[in-house]
């Protein structure tokens, strides 16, 4: 029983998205006095998180112990160096044989009053703190209590039975790992030789999936976008070995892949009694079943095969395909099927990649789904506070001459090498890019640097393909002392060194775009790296907010929710990856955040004209445009602006050709009309739309089918529901006069109307109508997937307006109703929209009546005159027994910026406690709980 009356407080620590043991960790060394630790493993991955609140230790005197083993050799020589770096902690490793073994997993810290001791299942490694499934529980104790000393003498006894993790012990048990190493080898060579069975990833799945789809539907072409590393080429051979093509070509780029291809293939396919050859300058296997070349060849001898000589072909990046040579050979030949693939879709030399591949995009994966599959390493982002010499806050973004000379100071160079060196990096040798401002500063970078023995090279566009191929090779060469490429733009795409493990930010950050592509040079998977590590140097220039938009991940943002994520430090990113900004850092970027206005004119001009610059300086007319870019804008910002994408290009850019195509009023309307359904909350009216585009008339049987190339499954009263909708069924009378009628509900069909086929036959405008559909199809299959939502079609934790809910229920009479109120009904179908705040001003005025009790409650109070006897207050509060649904659509603001809000879906509920009248004030258990995440954004203030 004293035992038990011990345990002050107990609490569990897992993994997820609402905390994990690293943060546990980090907040106990900040508050305590002394700790210690006991842990069977530390590697460099894991400790790399911890040096920070190491240092801080150090810096305030507060003294450690830690107890780590060489238990199954798994802690890391690396990580033993690094700790004996710091003079406030004591290192000691108990040496274990194959009886004796050491699985301890302690965190003690000991406090003024109490003593906080978390024993559990985790090691120090990345993914033990951050992400693996993990069961630790946090004690807190008083100083005395019997528990807490049974603790320190165990402790005790183990540091006494520990040998000091001298530099002597140190050297031996590097050496003996190394020498272990070498013998693991040779028996990995020996099973290397086996025959491997390989299973597709998540992603490889999810593509073949989708193009089987499109093909049943007659589709006969594709496109596939995902990161490089991800497993295109795999993803390729398990489609061809799903739909057995008797005969195959598939065209690289560049010959170096091409082997790479070819051997894919050959693993996957070892059994299928298929013949694979080479068509190169060296090779001419041009009678094999599948053939492997690169356009540089069968541009010469095309006209040697059949037009239909081919089943399948497929395009390794589809980016080039554009180019007059790819145009040649790909209009000669007459496949079933063609699969195009890339992971840089705005490469494209002012063309439109998709258009190309008939818009089909069976698989979009950029950097966070990446991470999220684990199809490339984690990242360790450390954001860094600039010295105080370097002041940036005067100079324009662009000015590039002038940032060059403030960047320019040896003192800098000093400040980032200190750096450098105290995070480290993962592997035995540094292969670093550094990002620069301009050329000048890339090649004093890499001077400075060999001043100082970091052996550097610069690199840049004027640099020939055979000197960068010498330099990446010398980089990744491990006996090579080639530590550091410098460069400023040749590095952000197309160009892949899969064994980087270092990358400095050394300009200031002015796209989010350049920022997710210079990451993702180093996220390559490789045998010898587990994370990449990420120094940025934040200066105090006026954009360095722009960094949280590329690290959040999301293209559709707030202000609101930029802070919440700043100040969590980015707990919704998936996996390893860790992201750490110092104080100062944080605090410059939430002022700025605080200070800018997303939605003003001024900032959506500076976000286009940024893209434009993007874009290689041509103006992008096409939303398609902005899908090409990783963190690129969302261009319905612009739209939102303006009523239509154009108007609003117009305006920033005075373009004659623009303004006097938006002179037919018809074709405004239009676009504008179109444009107001953006972004897409159901896909079937612009599916039946994109039909119309090239045919006179659609049915019902029809639109089904075309409907179901996009998703799952559809209702046919929603089809039918869709087709009233386009027929203005719904709009009331100031809407039917302003809006142009594209279509007639005519017996059971929708006809295009004379003025949409009049627009039609303009090739500009159908252009740019063409352009609004597919863009609306496409981010509505990259936002909602191919999964059916039912009726109402909801989808949990997107985003809606009051006015979503009546298309989205099948409301059968004028939708502009669904306005103005709290409660909106729809048959069984409660629709519940909360404001948090209820006043426009975002700092005051918590609503407490309505609000989250936690993540599986929520407390509501109904509108003031709903009593209990009524019918609807009835439907209320016996929900569940009368078969009412409650959907839920929270905001935390009403406004933001000036803008208004969209609600969050956070799913249907039960009442199951009620009281009061008129109003009713009732608690609503939620059928999922909320994720932890947007609970805390939710509530959180910031």
């Amino acid at each position: 029983m004293r035992n038990k009356m011990e345990l002050v407080q107990g609490n569990l620590i897992v993994n997820s998205d609402s905390g994990n043991l690293l943060r546990e960790l980090v907040k106990a060394m900040s508050e305590c006095e002394r700790f210690y630790f006991s842990v069977a493993f530390i590697n460099f991955s894991g400790l790399q998180l911890l040096l920070d609140p190491l240092k801080e230790a150090e810096r305030k005197g507060i003294k450690g112990k830690i107890i780590t083993s060489t238990y199954l050799n798994f802690t890391d020589a690396k990580a033993l160096k690094k700790i004996r770096e710091f003079n406030n902690v004591e290192l000691k490793v108990f040496v274990t044989d194959k009886e004796l073994g050491f699985h301890t997993k302690a965190y003690i810290f000991e406090n003024k009053d109490n003593y906080k001791i978390i024993i559990g299942s985790s090691n120090i490694t990345q993914s033990a703190l951050k992400s693996n499934i993990e069961w630790n529980v946090g004690i807190i104790t008083k100083e005395n209590g019997r528990f807490i000393q049974d603790v320190l003498k165990e402790f005790d006894y183990l540091w006494s039975r520990s040998d000091e993790a001298d530099h002597d012990f140190i050297v031996r048990y590097e050496d003996f790992l190394k020498s272990l190493k070498n013998t693991q080898t040779t028996h990995l060579l020996i099973y290397e030789n086996k025959q491997k069975y390989i299973i597709p990833n998540r992603m490889q799945r999810q593509a073949t999936e989708n193009l089987e789809r499109l093909r049943s539907f007659g589709e006969k072409k594709a496109l596939v976008i995902a990161a490089t590393g991800t497993g295109k080429t795999y993803m390729s051979a398990f489609d061809v070995k799903q739909v057995k093509p008797k005969r195959l070509l598939f065209i690289v780029h560049r010959e170096e892949i091409l082997k790479k291809a070819k051997e894919t293939f050959e693993l996957l396919l070892p059994n299928e009694d298929i013949t694979i050859g080479l068509l190169t300058g060296n090779y001419k296997q041009k009678n094999v079943d599948y053939v492997f070349t690169t356009i540089q060849t069968i541009s010469k001898c095309f006209h040697e095969f059949d037009k239909g000589e081919f089943d399948y072909l497929i395009i390794d990046e589809a980016h080039h395909a554009a180019s007059p040579t790819y145009q040649a050979v790909l209009n000669y030949f007459e496949p079933h099927f063609t699969l195009g693939m890339t992971a840089t879709p705005e490469r494209s030399d002012g063309y439109n990649v998709f258009d190309l591949f008939d818009n089909n995009v069976a698989l979009e994966v950029r950097l966070h789904e990446a991470l999220e599959d684990e199809l490339v390493i984690p990242f360790h982002y450390f954001g860094i506070t600039d010295i105080e010499g370097i002041d940036l806050s005067d100079v324009d973004i662009d000015d590039i001459a002038e940032i060059t000379k403030r960047l320019k100071v040896n003192e800098r160079v000093d400040f980032i090498i200190e750096k450098m060196n105290f995070y480290g990096h993962d592997g035995e040798k540094r292969k670093g890019l550094g990002f620069c401002a301009s050329i000048e500063h890339a090649q004093y970078m890499a001077s400075e640097f060999n001043k100082r023995g970091y052996e550097s090279v610069c690199l840049h566009s004027a640099n020939s393909p055979e000197i960068r191929e010498q330099y990446i090779n010398r980089l990744e060469d491990d006996h090579d002392q080639l530590e550091f490429i410098f460069s400023v733009d040749i590095f952000n795409e197309g160009i892949d060194i899969p064994s980087i493990n270092t990358v400095l930010m050394l300009r200031p950050t002015n796209s989010p775009i350049v920022f997710i592509q210079q990451l993702g040079r180093g996220l390559r998977k490789h045998a010898e790296k587990n994370f990449l590590t990420v120094l940025d140097f934040i200066g105090n220039h006026n954009k360095a907010f722009l960094i949280a938009l590329a690290l959040n991940g999301s293209r559709y943002y707030d202000k609101e929710s930029l802070k919440v994520a700043m100040k969590t430090g980015f707990a919704s990113i998936p996996g390893c990856t860790h992201i750490q900004m110092d104080k100062i850092a944080q605090e410059r970027i939430l002022a700025q955040i605080d200070k800018e206005n997303f939605n003003s004119m001024k900032y959506l001009k500076e976000e286009y004209f940024e893209f434009k610059k993007l874009n290689q300086g041509r103006i992008p007319y096409l939303l398609m445009d902005y899908v090409k870019f990783d963190g690129a804008p969302d261009p319905v910002k612009f739209i939102d602006r303006e009523k239509t994408y154009l108007q609003f290009v117009s305006k920033v850019e005075k373009n004659d050709y623009i303004n006097e195509l938006l002179q037919n009023e018809a074709f405004k309307g239009t676009l504008k009309e179109l444009s107001s359904k953006l972004p897409l909350k159901r896909v079937y009216e612009f599916v039946i739309i994109q039909y119309l585009l090239n045919n006179d008339e659609i049915n019902l049987e029809i639109a089904k089918q075309q409907i179901l190339k996009v998703v799952n499954h559809v209702e046919e009263d929603s089809i039918l529901h869709a087709f009233e909708c386009l027929n203005q069924d719904y709009y009331d009378n100031v809407q039917i006069k302003n809006k142009p009628k594209l279509v007639e509900l005519s017996n059971g069909k929708l006809i295009k109307t004379f003025l949409l086929n009049e627009l039609l036959d303009n090739e500009e405008y159908r252009k740019y109508i063409e352009d609004v559909v597919h863009y609306g199809i496409f981010r509505y299959e990259k936002e909602f997937k191919k999964e059916y939502y039912g009726v109402p079609h909801f989808k949990l934790y997107e985003q809606y307006q009051m006015v979503d809910a009546a298309l989205l229920s099948n409301y059968r009479k004028t939708h502009s109703s669904f306005r103005g109120s709290g409660l909106l009904t729809n048959g069984n179908d409660y629709f519940l929209f909360i404001d948090l705040h209820k006043e426009d001003d975002i700092k005051e005025s918590i609503n407490y009546q309505d609000k989250f009790i936690d993540e599986h409650y929520f407390q509501w109070q109904t509108p003031n005159s709903t009593s209990q006897k009524t019918d609807r207050g009835k439907n209320i509060i016996y929900n569940n027994r009368r078969g009412i649904k409650l959907h839920l659509f929270v905001r935390k603001y009403r406004k933001i910026d000036g803008k208004n809000e969209p609600f969050i879906y956070i799913g249907t509920g039960d009442t199951v406690h009620y009281e009061g009248e008129k109003p009713i004030t009732v608690k609503i258990k939620l059928k999922k709980p909320i994720p932890s995440n947007l609970f805390t954004e939710l509530t959180k203030k910031v």
